[in-house]
């Protein structure tokens, strides 16, 4: 195997979808791993070294939900791609609140998923700016978009590829009013309402982490998107 093959673990518990996906990742030069179930998937996902997972919703022993907060318990920086015939709007949000950085409903194209897997990566990586090298002050914490981490009084916070992305975005237009629609279409590829719903789900996550300091905050502006407001930046 090449060394800069991407590592895919796939957990699906449709055997014939799950060796079709593997067999087209795999000749579009990835390195794809197929799982049977939940229990399956995260015993491989602890014994091996992945840079992505693409998890099932609804499989037997456990469930792609339960699956990703299981490795998000030891890992927040992994990729983690939902696939589900589900459409209810309340399990896409239970999604990216266990960890999912994207979302997608069956059917679907492979080349709509290779899309997704492309852009994720690419974001994970930092690849969006080439080698650009750009550490963010906001308030008291730095924040390194490349590689996904605050820091502030010497205590290190990982961020999940969406949390980083979208906190690059309001701090590359801080003190500035955020389209809701430009956000989603940068950082989610559409704007639909699902990924909307997503992307509040992830605002708060951030609200959470600059909780602490009284000079930072992500304003809500009705009607047209966020505001990540800093009062003090010396």
């Amino acid at each position: 195997m090449e060394e800069n093959k991407i590592k895919i673990l796939l957990v699906e518990d449709d055997k014939n979808l799950g060796s079709l996906l593997c067999e087209f990742l795999n000749a579009k030069n990835y390195d794809a791993e197929l799982a049977k179930d939940g229990k399956d998937g995260f015993e491989k996902y602890s014994n091996g070294n992945y840079d992505i997972c693409i998890l099932d919703v609804m499989m037997p022993i456990m469930d792609g939900f339960t699956l990703a907060r299981k490795i998000r318990s030891v890992d927040l920086q992994i990729p983690i791609i939902f696939l589900t015939a589900k459409s209810m709007k309340e399990d896409t949000i239970e999604g990216f609140e266990s960890g999912g950085d994207d979302y997608i409903s069956k059917p679907f194209s492979m080349e709509e998923l290779l899309y997704r897997i492309r852009a994720i990566i690419k974001r994970a990586k930092g690849g969006d700016d080439g080698d650009e090298i750009l550490i963010y002050k906001v308030g008291q914490y730095n924040f390194d978009p490349n590689s996904q981490l605050m820091e502030s009084k010497g205590k290190n916070y990982k961020l999940t590829s969406k949390e980083s992305a979208l906190l690059k975005v309001l701090c590359q237009n801080r003190n500035q009013t955020v389209q809701r629609e430009v956000a989603l279409k940068l950082i989610w590829g559409d704007d639909t309402y699902f990924n909307a719903r997503s992307m509040d789900v992830y605002i708060s996550k951030l609200r959470k982490h600059f909780k602490s300091d009284p000079e930072v905050e992500i304003v809500n502006i009705h009607g047209k998107g966020f505001k990540l407001v800093i009062r003090n930046n010396n």
